[in-house]
């Protein structure tokens, strides 16, 4: 009897502490998808990339404008919320906003870096993107749409890094001789 009661009142105690549960895996999912373009703005920023930083912030902006301003024309219901009444404020589901923020630094690091960056990243991105399903603010389809507009403006924009320093050299063939040089930059 005694076990009964124990696994009813955890079972109780678990049922009662979903929904607090649910909204720190929201909060959680918020605060990785802020957290992304800084540490991919860090990235940059220690590797002496300003390219990379300027290509950064182009694409995030573009990814997080392109997926507000089509949740402004699109109007779809939050899942939450169906149906939807008119006039309401629940029609700002499609796409993802909070996906698109955390998606354009992971796609970037991978196109710019390798996917050495790009794993980690993209894990972090699918965490937020499922925080964001799980909390019920977004389809998966509305975060599926903001990691597509988030590869389409990186592979637009963003370009390979190369490192600028090191040694170097180049042998060269033409018609009046041969040409070789070497060189190292600091």
């Amino acid at each position: 009897m005694l076990g009964r009661s124990a696994i009813c009142a955890a079972v109780a105690f678990a049922c009662s502490a979903l929904p607090l549960q649910a909204k720190m895996t929201e909060t959680a999912g918020t605060g990785i998808a802020i957290a992304m373009p800084l540490v991919a703005g860090g990235i940059t920023l220690l590797k002496h990339d300003r390219v990379g930083t300027a290509q950064l912030f182009v694409t995030t902006a573009l990814t997080v404008g392109t997926a507000y301003g089509l949740k402004q024309l699109i109007r779809e219901c939050r899942p939450f919320a169906e149906p939807c009444s008119k006039g309401g404020g629940n029609w700002n589901s499609m796409p993802s906003d909070t996906t698109a923020l955390a998606a354009a630094p992971a796609e970037f690091l991978r196109e710019r870096y390798g996917w050495e960056y790009g794993i980690p990243a993209y894990a972090a991105t699918a965490f937020v993107g499922w925080s964001r399903v799980d909390a019920q603010k977004h389809h998966w389809y509305d975060v599926a749409a903001s990691a597509g507009i988030s590869l389409l403006y990186n592979e637009l924009i963003t370009t390979r890094y190369t490192k600028r320093y090191g040694f170097t050299s180049d042998l060269q063939a033409q018609p009046n001789g041969l040409f070789a040089s070497a060189s190292y930059r600091f």
